[in-house]
């Protein structure tokens, strides 16, 4: 019985493990996403989580701020990047890297992924030196990159797009994993392959590497680290205290050269091996009236009397009373909070889509309003998916044979906003469809295309309602049969997919057509 309750209490979870459980699911509270293979994109969804936190993730409730901070640079949006630095500031003079240690839930995956039983590489001088990588991936991904395709109709949330290992995990395979999207495996392209095998890499380094991601790449844990000596939440040295001993560096697995310094989490691990309670954390004090301070400096004298000592003990009396309501009333916050927010991403919010920005056009522009009284097909390609080069002709078939009754709008990704003309005038110079590109691939995401999955065919009826959509290769003859029902369609009945109510969606939308495809 005994080895029982000494198993028991030596996997109990940690404060600390049990605060980062916490913030993971507050932070992913919206539990029916999972359910339903959808992200939430409610009005909540405009608020930043303080960690990395994908925003594709199904369960995400709020957005990730070094997204946003990509997505606010590469737009040229000055407001909207003055406020991303704004509440990156805020976060990093409350919180500093305590974020990384305790509220970030990607941190809360690389932690438990090294609780695995495997040999691991200790620190050293090379991980001091790999730890300054997060600063280069911070300035060239997270800064430049956005900034050099600011104005040029692209989004490029470089970082987010080529690296996130979270974007990955929670949003990627977090989507691909339900079942209503498994048919879009087949379809995923190089870009995914890339973010796949980087996910590989870290989850395996993670394993022998305490928090391989985090130490080395992660450029928000760069940012947060720069606020850790102002921060109003963290440990704190007092050097008087201090003996160097260097017990509190053995005892800490991140790369740091002294306590509280850039590459600290402030996790607290050193708190407990310092021999001389020279490490605490910041406003431990605050439960101490100014007064009582005094006394509890005067009985650590050698020459304190026993009254003194007396009215220390019952200062330490009063502050550990004091103490434990207010981990009273934090826990029922706390839980209440929780509470609060289950019930409203999964009950009381709808989560109705946000339509994405309109971007300026270039060269042409097609507005599918102006197409009522037509059919409209939207394909989504990409000339990297050998399935959307295959049933390109077919499209182009059913314009010719559809002229006049039917409109066909082809959009490649944004990425190749460049490379997709040459393909189209060398393949399709006398084409009756229509070629475009989805700046930032905003309108294929909001039609429920998963990122890097393509081809994908949308069919709109006559009165511009969603009758059909395709992830994945459509035959000649199902396209057919859907353009026929299409034009067939009496009045609108607002009824569109299952379980998405889109109707009318693409209407008030402008695609920007290439130059190159004007002029043929």
């Amino acid at each position: 019985m005994g080895k029982v309750k000494n198993w028991i209490r030596a996997h109990l979870p940690t404060k600390r493990r049990l605060i980062q459980l916490y913030a993971a699911l507050l932070f992913n509270a919206n539990l029916k996403g999972f359910g339903k293979g959808r992200i939430y994109q409610g009005p909540i969804k405009n608020i930043c989580a303080p960690g990395l936190n994908c925003y594709s993730c199904p369960g995400a409730s709020a957005a990730c701020p070094l997204g946003a901070l990509q997505n606010a640079l590469t737009a040229s949006n000055a407001k909207a990047a003055t406020y991303m630095f704004g509440i990156i500031l805020l976060y990093g003079m409350l919180f500093g890297r305590w974020i990384c240690g305790f509220l970030c839930p990607f941190g809360l995956i690389q932690d438990l992924l090294h609780k695995i039983k495997t040999p691991k590489l200790k620190k050293s001088r090379v991980t001091r030196v790999l730890s300054y990588l997060k600063y280069v991936i911070l300035g060239l991904f997270v800064i430049i990159l956005p900034l050099m395709f600011a104005g040029k109709d692209v989004i490029l949330p470089a970082f987010c797009k080529y690296i996130c290992p979270s974007g990955t995990l929670l949003g990627g395979i977090g989507l691909l994993g339900h079942p209503d999207n498994a048919e879009q495996l087949g379809m995923l392209g190089p870009l995914f392959t890339w973010k796949f095998v980087l996910l590989v890499i870290f989850v395996v380094a993670s394993i022998f590497i305490y928090r391989f991601f985090c130490r080395f790449f992660c450029p928000l844990g760069a940012l947060y680290g720069l606020f850790n000596k102002i921060a109003l939440f963290g440990i704190k040295l007092e050097k008087p205290k201090c003996i160097d001993c260097g017990r509190c560096l053995a005892k800490c697995e991140m790369d740091i050269r002294h306590v509280g310094d850039n590459e600290c989490i402030n996790c607290g691990a050193c708190i407990s091996v310092c021999p001389t309670k020279a490490i605490s954390w910041k406003g431990s004090q605050v439960f101490i009236a100014p007064n009582e301070i005094a006394v509890v400096k005067a009985a650590a004298e050698k020459d304190a009397g026993e009254e003194t000592k007396k009215a220390a003990e019952r200062v330490e009396k009063t502050v550990a009373k004091r103490k434990f309501v207010t981990k009273i009333v934090a826990v029922v916050l706390m839980l209440s909070l929780l509470a609060g927010a289950l019930v409203y991403y999964n009950v009381l919010d709808k989560g109705t889509a946000v339509t994405p920005p309109v971007e300026t056009p270039v060269g042409d522009t097609f507005n599918p309003a102006e197409n009522k009284g037509k059919v409209t097909v939207i394909n989504f390609w990409g000339t990297w998916c050998q399935p959307c080069k295959d049933e390109l002709p077919h499209f182009d078939e059913l314009a010719t044979e559809f002229e006049g009754r039917a409109t066909f709008l082809i959009l490649n990704t944004e990425f190749e906003k460049e490379k997709a003309p040459d393909y189209i005038a060398t393949h399709f110079p006398e084409s009756k469809m229509l070629f475009g590109y989805d700046a930032g691939d905003a309108y294929f995401q909001t039609l429920g295309g998963l990122p890097g999955a393509y081809p994908m065919t949308v069919v709109l009826d006559v009165n511009g309602v969603i009758i059909a959509r395709h992830p994945g290769a459509v035959s000649y003859e199902e396209l057919k049969a859907d353009i026929e029902k299409g034009l067939s369609a009496g009045p609108a009945t607002g009824v569109v997919l299952p379980g998405k109510n889109v109707g009318n969606l693409c209407y008030g939308q402008e695609f920007a057509l290439h130059n190159a495809k004007s002029e043929d």
